[in-house]
């Protein structure tokens, strides 16, 4: 019998119950956890993916001489693509970067070779005409019906379309074509994922769990073995080394943010008082706490320059679980390598569940799928690395994902930067606290993780598109920009 099979019928020590089983589902954790730059997952890292799939997709396609390359963004792409970069991660994709491989330090120096040239150069060696300040527009009319984050790629000649693809980026950097979207939309049967424990939702998890006496992080390695083998846990090492080195930057780095908003780099300076006031007197308890928040604030500081950073499950919300992971290994009794591994493995669990049932983009729900979803994967590792039950874990996730429904995401100025750094470090606080509760119960509780992913989507639906990363609401409406 499969471990499906077993996740259809849960002893209670009296009777069996038959379990609900949805289409199976597997979301690897290196889809959640993605290497590419900031500031914005599905502002900068999708439209960089679409421009360079888009090039890709023209290998074998006859293009005449005088060919030009149109590219257009919609949707919350266009009202805030200024302030996340969205042009210039286009360009980038066009120029045949990628996010995982191109160096930050070197983007300015692309962009001004694209800008001087004028041409686009496919992998193959083939030209198209695409001049930048021309061919790259902001559409500010309506969003495009797919979602609101949406792009057209059109090759044009002589009047005539070469090739035209619509792309979306759906937050995480995940991306789709309108074809693929609308099959995502449509729920297509797809081939069931060639994994053990092909969980879609939290009862499912926890049911397999149950059934197979294993803990959810030994499940998602049992999924992820089937991909990656032996190479596992050096690849998640790979993605805390990210983290961490990121999270180190900020740490060490001091200055005015770009973007215009004059927003000034916090977190060295924090570090270094909290530094100074080591071994003093008169430390306040909460002290800690400052540890947490300033460790958060350091990778989204980063991410808003446009530094390397790891999608967690989107950038704007990149802070919040490598906080997590320094304070586990800093604070936290019998902390080690191992429970880094456990960490990440059950969060990816959680956030593979919201993302499925869900959404972890700010253009279709808000920061509640942003900060929120990773406030709940934090609390999820925080929980399983101290040693707690997977009613535990499920709970822990629970907590935190329901003390951020309704969270709107309205950027100021368009730039992940206010509120979005300080909302890093309060996500990473609430996971904290949520794994503490979970752990002090026995993880019985009234409102189950599947029901409260529900109630995020339903909220999201109901939000006006205002307060979904469009910068037409809320603070971004608000605070006067000087």
């Amino acid at each position: 019998m499969t471990q499906l099979e077993h996740a259809l019928a849960v002893s209670d020590g009296k009777s069996w119950r038959a379990v609900a089983v949805s289409a199976p589902m597997f979301l690897s954790v290196f889809d959640l956890y993605k290497i590419g730059i900031g500031p914005s997952s599905s502002h900068t890292v999708g439209p960089m993916v679409a421009a360079r799939r888009f090039l890709d997709s023209l290998a074998g396609v006859f293009i005449p001489d005088g060919a030009r390359l149109h590219v257009s963004l919609h949707g919350s792409l266009a009202f805030t693509g200024k302030g996340h970069g969205t042009d210039r991660a286009v360009i980038l994709g066009l120029a045949g970067e990628t996010p995982q491989a191109i160096n930050p330090d070197q983007v300015d120096s692309i962009l001004e070779r694209m800008g001087g040239q004028k041409r686009v150069t496919l992998p193959d060696g083939r030209t198209l005409a695409f001049d930048p300040g021309t061919d790259l527009v902001f559409d500010f009319g309506p969003a495009l019906k797919g979602h609101a984050n949406g792009m057209i790629m059109h090759v044009e000649a002589g009047g005539m379309t070469v090739a035209i693809e619509t792309f979306y980026s759906i937050g995480g950097g995940f991306v789709q074509t309108d074809a693929e979207r609308n099959a995502s939309v449509a729920k297509a049967d797809t081939p069931p994922a060639n994994v053990p424990f092909p969980f879609s939702n939290a009862a499912e998890m926890l049911a397999m769990g149950q059934a197979s006496g294993k803990s959810i992080a030994d499940m998602k390695r049992a999924n992820e073995a089937v991909v990656h083998g032996q190479s596992l846990d050096g690849k998640l090492d790979h993605v805390w080394s990210v983290m961490n080195g990121c999270m180190q930057r900020g740490l060490s780095q001091q200055g005015i943010l770009p973007g215009g908003l004059k927003v000034k780099r916090r977190a060295a300076d924090v570090l270094a008082k909290l530094r100074a006031e080591q071994g003093g007197n008169a430390v306040q308890p909460h002290r800690v706490m400052d540890f947490l928040s300033v460790y958060a604030m350091a990778v989204n500081e980063e991410n808003a320059a446009g530094g390397k950073v790891v999608t967690a499950p989107t950038n704007g919300a990149a802070g919040v679980i490598p906080a997590v992971i320094r304070y586990y290994l800093d604070h936290c009794v019998g902390a080690d390598g191992g429970g880094i591994h456990t960490f990440l493995l059950a969060s990816a669990a959680v956030g593979g569940i919201i993302k499925h049932n869900a959404s972890i983009s700010g253009a279709e729900v808000g920061c509640q799928g942003e900060v929120g979803s990773a406030s709940a994967m934090a609390a999820a590792g925080l929980c399983a690395a101290l040693g707690g039950t997977n009613e535990q874990v499920e709970n822990a996730a629970e907590i935190a994902l329901e003390h951020h429904l309704g969270m709107t995401c309205d950027p100021v100025g368009g730039l992940v930067q206010v509120p979005c750094i300080e909302r890093n470090a309060f996500g990473a606080v609430k996971a904290v606290t949520a794994a503490s509760l979970a752990l002090r119960g026995d993880g019985t509780h009234l409102v189950h993780l599947d029901t409260c992913i529900e109630t995020m989507r339903q909220t999201g639906i109901d939000m006006s598109e205002r307060y979904k990363e469009t910068s037409t609401g809320g603070l971004a409406v608000n605070v006067v920009e000087c």
